[in-house]
């Protein structure tokens, strides 16, 4: 789309916004419903798509895109009713007689932009907890994922009138186009340097924005966690999408005496998931493009693989590949990798490490595998970052119950269930103050000794 057409786009959307169509409640527990109908119209081409963007079999994409779509659209169809009532507030006494109460209300014009990676669920998620919320939307996903793009554009349209939700495809001219424009809100999800570009467009507007981004997320394993069971999760977290998971585990730290026994394991465990030969392996995946793929083969020291390490060029695959014996001088740890590349650092004393990661850029998330409680109370309490597992990985994500968002460097702000309608909302502070009682120690002159009493008494 032209820039003017973008403008008339928006332009549109705010008159129908402006219109109070998409206020009540029950309109928006409709259009909630159609999505999800839709989606399970759709289901078998979203994961057909899925598998030519990204090499996703039918059953991955269910699992980690189309099911997790369906099970927040289904939560905020039961919820929406609730956190759309206004909730009553303590009133103080020095304003008595009065109601004092929050309303959430719609952010108004909304944007969403989705990544490549998880094209499907990044782009639903968000525009389920913005329908709910009661607002309007412009989708834009990406152009590294046409084919899911195509599939989402074909669900919204019919779905939706373009004036309520509509797509926008393309590349970072459309981007750029939407970015100038004045919305109410903007919903981004990607990379920290794109973020940062949107972060910058959107304050020339003073538009609240939220940030979902990555980071290096590590992965401790101290002396007390079980070997095997670790092994096996984080093997499948990190390789699950070819790697190519905003929060996977980006690195593994091991305590150095279990660190042998962790190595074997691991490679134990790929051999299990994904067979001796992953590169034929139909259910696992490819990397985005050429472009990505060159970038994650020019990380991979061969000196330092301990499986792994083959890639097809002509497919854009790499095979689950461990590293061993890495340190922070290594090219694999200059960067995130958002790829099938599993780095092993060692470590010697718990409490120092701690300290260290203090140091670093906060992450998007955070993994411990340990049987020690005073562990985890260390990292829970005191390292910051955006969210995290105790002796598994990924699955903090999978919830409509808890909000998933980064902290710092990871991004701002935080969506899923509760957390995503209140994202795109905004809550009225309201104070509905009666009119058979008015209390007049507020009002000049202020002379009377009572009253100066009075105010000690009430303002303490």
């Amino acid at each position: 789309m032209t820039s003017q057409e973008i403008q008339s786009l928006l332009e549109a959307q705010c008159a129908y916004y402006r219109s109070g169509a998409t206020i009540p409640v029950k309109f928006r527990i409709e259009q909630l419903k159609k999505l999800y109908a839709t989606v399970k119209k759709y289901e078998t081409e979203i994961n057909d798509a899925l598998k030519t963007d990204l090499g996703k079999s039918h059953y991955e994409g269910f699992m980690c895109e189309s099911g997790l779509v369906l099970t927040e659209i289904s939560y905020m169809i039961r919820h929406t009713k609730k956190f759309a009532k206004r909730k009553t507030v303590a009133t103080p006494l020095a304003q008595f007689h009065s109601h004092s109460y929050k309303q959430p209300v719609p952010d108004g014009n909304t944007l969403i932009m989705s990544p490549w990676n998880y094209p499907f669920l990044l782009t639903l998620d968000p525009l389920a907890d913005a329908i709910a919320a009661g607002n309007t939307a412009i989708v834009k996903p990406s152009a590294y994922s046409p084919a899911t793009s195509k599939i989402v554009k074909k669900i919204i349209g019919e779905c939706f009138a373009p004036e309520y939700v509509a797509v926008v495809t393309g590349g970072r001219a459309e981007n750029t186009a939407l970015l100038d424009q004045k919305f109410d809100f903007v919903f981004f999800t990607g990379s920290q340097a794109v973020g940062r570009e949107v972060l910058r467009h959107t304050a020339e507007h003073l538009t609240p924005t939220v940030l979902e981004l990555g980071g290096k997320s590590p992965c401790i394993v101290d002396a007390s966690a079980n070997i095997k069971l670790a092994a096996k999760r984080i093997v499948f977290g990190k390789y699950l999408n070819c790697g190519q998971t905003c929060v996977a585990p980006d690195y593994i730290l091991c305590e150095r005496t279990v660190k042998d026994a962790f190595v074997k394991a691991v490679c134990a465990e790929i051999k299990k998931q994904y067979g001796d030969a992953p590169l034929e392996n139909k259910d696992y995946g490819k990397i985005i493009n050429e472009k990505h793929f060159s970038r994650l083969c020019g990380l991979i020291d061969e000196s330092k693989v301990v499986i792994g390490g083959n890639a097809n060029a002509a497919t854009c695959q790499i095979a689950p590949t461990v590293m061993d014996n890495v340190t922070d001088h290594d090219a694999v740890m200059g960067e995130e990798i958002f790829g099938p590349i599993m780095p092993i650092l060692t470590f010697d004393d718990f409490d120092k490490t701690v300290d260290e990661l203090k140091t670093k850029d906060k992450p998007l998330a955070l993994y411990l595998f340990t049987s020690n409680k005073r562990h985890v109370k260390r990292v829970t309490t005191e390292l910051s970052y955006g969210g995290g597992c105790i002796n598994d990985v990924v699955i903090h994500l999978a919830t409509s119950e808890m909000g998933f968002g980064g902290v710092g460097e990871s991004g701002m702000g935080a969506y899923h269930g509760k957390d995503g309608f209140d994202a795109f909302s905004h809550y009225k502070s309201i104070v509905d103050k009666k009119t058979w009682l008015d209390l007049p120690m507020r009002y000049q002159p202020y002379k009377s000794r009572l009253y100066e009493k009075l105010l000690h008494i009430f303002l303490r």
